[in-house]
């Protein structure tokens, strides 16, 4: 069993409601460190990447507001992923807004990059994260990191690392998908990337959808980057996000996804994001990304 580097990212310019960089607190507190130990897994907690707070900084362009700050917390946290990669350890990125994964994903991406290979990425989330600054209408980066991965918008994120593209169309997947604007639709259609909506997922069921999402993210690569934004859980099992939306993964359903991972044997790298404590209720929410992140890293139900 891989050890695993905790690396907190306490990261809320990318959206519009405050509180997500309070989300590494709350999973802490939430004990995950001590129930990963519990696991018999090597614990690595690197502490926390801190960004400013927007209160101290110009937005900017009001395009890709904040976008400089982000890039640099994204750099950062591109160092300390790679870090742990090179010590043998799994990352487990803690967030913060879903902008981080502009750094987490590269530095797997990189490190897959050595091996001689692509990687895979599942994307677990309720909205796309595929608006450019040109599209956006709101300008929030946090809208914005899964374009800057498979394409060059916004520059600032997409060039991190020196590399560019960080994953392809044919090794992205997308579960959970229920809100998109409607220049988003055109763009994800538009990607090639494969998606599975909250309608595939009632037609089709959670576990045969999970694994054809392994069976394309890991065709080829040297594994696979899960990156699982809280709000593709439905908000009576998870209040305490930034975007809520109606309609999400159950409790079970949640699981399925990380226990079919977590068989695969394909996990590299895993980011938690989106969790504001401030939105909760008694960190529900952190307790259910720290029972998450247990199914993905192997705890078994007998």
């Amino acid at each position: 069993m891989l050890p695993v580097h905790i690396i907190g990212v306490s990261l809320d310019l990318g959206g519009n409601r405050r509180g997500v960089d309070m989300g590494p607190s709350a999973f802490r507190i939430a004990g995950l460190g001590e129930r990963l130990h519990a696991l018999g897994i090597q614990v690595v907690d690197e502490g926390d990447l801190v960004a400013p707070i927007p209160e101290t900084k110009a937005s900017g362009d009001p395009a890709k507001k904040y976008i400089r700050e982000i890039a640099r917390v994204c750099e950062r946290l591109y160092k300390a992923a790679h870090a742990a990669l090179d010590k043998g350890a799994l990352p487990l990125v803690l967030g913060g807004d879903h902008s981080l994964a502009a750094g987490s994903v590269a530095a797997t991406a990189d490190f897959a990059r050595r091996e001689g290979k692509p990687l895979g990425l599942i994307w677990v989330d309720a909205h796309g994260d595929m608006n450019t600054p040109s599209t956006s209408g709101s300008g929030n980066v946090h809208g914005m990191p899964l374009a800057s991965l498979l394409g060059p918008e916004p520059p600032e994120l997409a060039r991190i690392g020196g590399f560019s593209p960080k994953v392809l169309p044919e090794h992205t997947v997308l579960i959970g998908i229920r809100n998109l604007d409607e220049r988003e639709k055109e763009i994800v259609r538009a990607s090639r990337v494969r998606v599975f909506t909250m309608k595939d997922i009632d037609r089709s069921g959670i576990a045969a959808v999970t694994e054809q999402a392994l069976a394309l993210a890991g065709a080829g690569t040297s594994g696979v980057h899960v990156s699982f934004d809280l709000d593709v859980c439905d908000p009576a099992i998870a209040p305490g996000v930034g975007t809520p939306v109606k309609g999400g993964l159950d409790y079970r359903e949640a699981h399925m996804v990380m226990e079919v991972i977590a068989d695969s044997g394909l996990l590299r790298a895993l980011d938690l994001v989106e969790v504001n404590p401030i939105l909760d209720d008694r960190n529900a929410t952190a307790i259910l990304g720290v029972e998450l992140a247990l199914s993905a890293l192997g705890q078994k139900i007998i």
